[in-house]
């Protein structure tokens, strides 16, 4: 403890030149936690969006993914009902939806177009996509719609607006059926809404999953997806279905989660120049300040010498000095950080929107505690690996040599 105390007042002796220094670590290691923790709640929010978009697992045909249909549902499941009881039985799993993937043209009788619609459970669909799925008008699909009642459809922002359609207006929908006959479906919109990606809004359609069996004259469906309690037992889940299921294809959400992967390839390469920029900035910092104080200091790093100190003993104390500034620089940028994402919040700030999306997203910092001392410890090493570097060659020094320094 003494030497540390001795280490302060070292570094109060030049306080203006110290403040500088610490105030450079508290910027690098502020900046450090602000885009760290903007990272870490981007890749969060995306892996939630494409684990509920797609299912922490989706379960399908051994051939669905890597071979083309020549006919609609032609690796489709058919046994769906009982593979789906059985996976439900995993305690791990918290729902397991059926989808059906199927496209063709829909028309107002005016105007037709492409759709790529989605057949879906309405009862479990919309409690699972949560804030991810966003109404512009209207309302979810009904749970359980009446035989008698006109199918329902919801459309997508931008193929709404094609076809000059709004919740109310009825809308006819033409498909391929598993026997290559043409097949059409009159329907009614219940709802318009948005997923924040112009492609996927200028084509998407979700119909019941009756709806899209009539349309296509089939009883199978396409995938089953498998939401599980827990994110981080996908790969455990993957390999339990692995071995149960055989003869069907499994994929993670990761598998299907390509933005997500772009995405975190792009931000590890921007965060990760970013910091090497500020910790060199940390150590040129540190390395100028302690290189002053040990040429102020030579005929007392003579005279220390001269009494029987230890080189090593030199090089501790300015590694200690090191240790200092680091520290407060550390704990300085920490507040900043901390400070920095409450005012966020409050402010309700907006990013804009990221390349291939329509619609922006909170400016928020995640700050778990492993990022502070991943941060901590880069800056406070940084500092003391300056400080060691610096004070070597003064602590080699012959004695003469050190007390005759003008």
């Amino acid at each position: 403890m003494k030497w540390i105390l001795f280490a302060v007042k070292n570094v109060l002796r030049n306080r203006r030149r110290s403040a500088v220094t610490v105030l450079i670590a508290a910027v690098g290691t502020a900046a450090m936690l602000i885009g760290g923790g903007f990272a870490q709640f981007t890749y969060e929010s995306l892996k939630e969006q494409s684990a509920r978009a797609s299912g922490h697992l989706v379960v399908a045909h051994r051939d669905h993914f890597d071979k083309d249909e020549d006919a609609p549902m032609q690796y489709g499941l058919a046994d769906h009902e009982a593979l789906r009881t059985r996976l439900l039985a995993d305690p791990r799993t918290s729902a397991v939806l059926p989808r059906i993937q199927l496209s063709g043209l829909i028309t107002n009788g005016d105007k037709s177009a492409i759709f790529m619609g989605v057949g879906v459970d309405a009862a479990g669909e919309f409690t699972v996509r949560g804030p991810f799925l966003n109404f512009t008008a209207g309302d979810i699909l009904s749970q359980r719609p009446s035989p008698g009642d006109v199918p329902e459809i919801l459309l997508g922002k931008d193929l709404a607006r094609s076809l000059h359609a709004e919740p109310g207006s009825s809308l006819t929908l033409m498909a391929t059926t598993t026997e290559g006959s043409l097949n059409a479906q009159d329907v009614r919109v219940r709802g318009v809404f948005t997923i924040g990606e112009p492609e996927t809004d200028k084509r998407m359609v979700m119909i019941h999953l009756s709806t899209a069996q009539r349309l296509l004259r089939t009883d199978k469906v396409s995938t089953l997806s498998v939401y599980l309690h827990a994110t981080e037992a996908t790969d455990a889940m993957r390999a339990a279905l692995g071995r149960a299921l055989p003869d069907q294809a499994i994929r993670t959400w990761l598998d299907q989660a390509r933005f997500y992967v772009a995405v975190r390839q792009l931000y590890n390469r921007i965060f990760g120049m970013l910091g090497a920029v500020l910790v060199a900035m940390v150590l040129f910092s540190v390395t100028n300040t302690l290189g002053m104080a040990v040429l102020e200091r030579t005929r007392e790093i003579g005279t220390l010498r001269a009494m029987g100190t230890l080189p090593g003993q030199v090089v501790r104390n300015f590694a200690l000095e090191g240790l200092v500034l680091g520290v407060a620089g550390a704990v300085l940028g920490m507040v900043v950080a901390i400070s920095a994402s409450v005012i966020f919040d409050l402010t309700g700030l907006q990013m804009p929107p990221p390349p291939g999306r329509s619609v922006g997203y909170p400016l928020h910092v995640d700050l778990p505690p492993a990022l502070f001392a991943v941060t901590a410890a880069i800056i406070v090493l940084s500092a003391v690996a300056a400080a060691w570097a610096v004070s070597r060659k003064a602590a080699r020094k012959s004695i003469v040599e050190a007390l005759a320094h003008v």
